[in-house]
């Protein structure tokens, strides 16, 4: 179990010394066992999965909601991916040390890619922090241990499966150890650079997709949406995934939208704000995107320049971290500067456009640039070979990440040398997957029965 009343950033503690850390990683082993993270078993007054859902969605945009519930329906990886509220709660019921970092909070296996750094290099880091919190860090590796046992139910057998899982802690752990080796600067520092094909091949993207990721970085930028030209540039619509507000709302939308630029300008530092300054905003629509965000307000801003460049920013609702009512409240009280922070500890390099404001209605959003140069690996076609380095490779991002917030040594000391932590991982990887395909089975019952309504049944 963890204590809720914590919230503020995680303690530094490098300034001891070393020998005083380890002991203090090695006490840890008392308080709580390395196998005890095997432990899962659902408590018997559990909440009701759709009920948390039903709470979740009294927030969200109610006309999204059937299209979420629609696509965490396909399978029950889908329904992971969107269900982070879920699993926090259960999380929260399981042993942790007590070490705290800047969690990323929604630590699946597919919320991992590569993307260019302000230097045009390409990294691979994680990519979504909607979520992020100060909490336990044994939660973001365990939800990412046990997405990757429900992301190959059906293409690998039981004893694979857990290996995957125990692959990702094991390079976690082996990981931490490294940075605990390491000189501060140079740890803070490390990135993983995907700039060639048998590196691209080890974390499961493909050569193809990395040479057109590559050929981003010295061409301009292209991505996957459409602008017409002329005096008044305006941004395709795609429905369901990329409209305008309806006719009624537009006026409200777009004023609300230009009143945001400014207080979002506030939050860049002043050569960052000089930058953005270049260009005028040209149009704005809603644009969908992954499965647990769907239901947020998320849209897109066609940003025009003097010479007719377009700059595409995306904008991202952003609400209490589904961790925070476990693991206490967020020091920040703006959900958007929360996840910025978040995002500019946990990455190596972050978006130098990445800010916050206060958006339509009042909400708080948080702006970036939409990638340029991104790339995801695809999981549907990985091989088992792929999937163990993809895992590796996720377990060292994490592990880097974390490094960031606390201290390497005393996670070092407390992970050891063994394969016990392993295992355990593996173990309740195994067990929460069988969890997570119960849950999807209630869902399909709840949308069956009429409890959650579907895009099929809203059309």
């Amino acid at each position: 179990m963890t204590d809720t009343s914590i919230g503020a950033l995680p303690t530094q503690t490098h300034t001891a010394s070393v020998g005083d850390r380890v002991a203090r990683g090695h006490a840890l082993r008392e308080k709580i066992r390395r196998r005890d993270h095997a432990e899962w078993s659902a408590p018997r007054h559990r909440r009701d999965p759709i009920e948390i859902l039903i709470e979740q969605g009294k927030s969200r945009l109610p006309n999204l909601l059937p299209l979420r519930y629609s696509r965490m329906a396909v399978s029950p990886f889908a329904f992971l991916r969107g269900s982070a509220a879920i699993m926090a709660e259960d999380l929260a019921g399981t042993p942790a040390s007590s070490l705290t970092v800047q969690a990323a909070g929604d630590c699946h296996c597919l919320n991992f890619g590569g993307f260019a750094t302000p230097e045009r290099h390409l990294v691979f880091d994680i990519n979504d922090f909607d979520e992020t919190a100060v909490a336990p860090w044994e939660w973001d590796l365990k939800r990412l241990a046990a997405s990757f046992v429900v992301a190959t139910l059906d293409i690998m057998d039981k004893e694979a499966r857990i290996g995957l899982a125990q692959a990702a802690a094991r390079r976690y752990r082996e990981t931490m150890a490294e940075i605990a080796a390491m000189p501060v600067l140079d740890a803070w520092y490390r990135g993983l650079i995907v700039e060639s094909i048998d590196r691209a091949a080890d974390i499961g993207v493909g050569a193809a997709a990395l040479r057109k990721a590559i050929s981003f970085l010295t061409h301009a930028p292209i991505v996957s949406l459409k602008h017409g030209s002329g005096p008044a540039p305006r941004i395709e619509d795609a429905p369901p995934l990329v409209y305008h507000p309806s006719d009624d709302e537009a006026e409200v939308f777009y004023a609300a939208v230009m009143a945001t630029l400014p207080d979002y300008l506030t939050s860049l530092t002043p050569e960052r704000q000089t930058l953005v300054q270049r260009y005028r905003l040209a149009d704005a629509a809603y644009k969908v995107v992954g499965v647990g965000s769907v239901g947020t307000l998320c849209g897109i801003l066609l940003m025009i320049s003097g010479n007719g460049e377009a700059m595409y920013l995306q904008f991202k609702e952003a609400n209490r971290s589904v961790l925070e009512g476990h693991a206490g409240t967020s020091p920040f009280q703006h959900h958007g500067e929360r996840v910025v922070r978040g995002q500019r500890l946990l990455q190596a390099a972050s978006d130098i456009l990445l800010g916050f404001a206060t958006g339509p209605a009042g909400r708080h959003i948080y702006i970036r640039q939409l990638r340029d140069a991104k790339i995801k690996p695809q999981l549907e076609t990985m091989s088992p070979r792929h999937f163990q380095r993809y895992a590796e490779t996720c377990g060292e991002v994490l592990a880097r990440a974390h490094a960031r917030s606390a201290d390497a040594v005393v996670l070092a000391a407390y992970l050891g040398r063994s394969t016990t932590f392993d295992e355990a991982i593996g173990a309740f990887a195994h067990t929460y997957a069988k969890q997570t395909v119960l849950d999807h089975a209630t869902l399909q019952r709840a949308i069956a029965d009429g409890r959650l309504p579907t895009a099929d049944q809203a059309s």
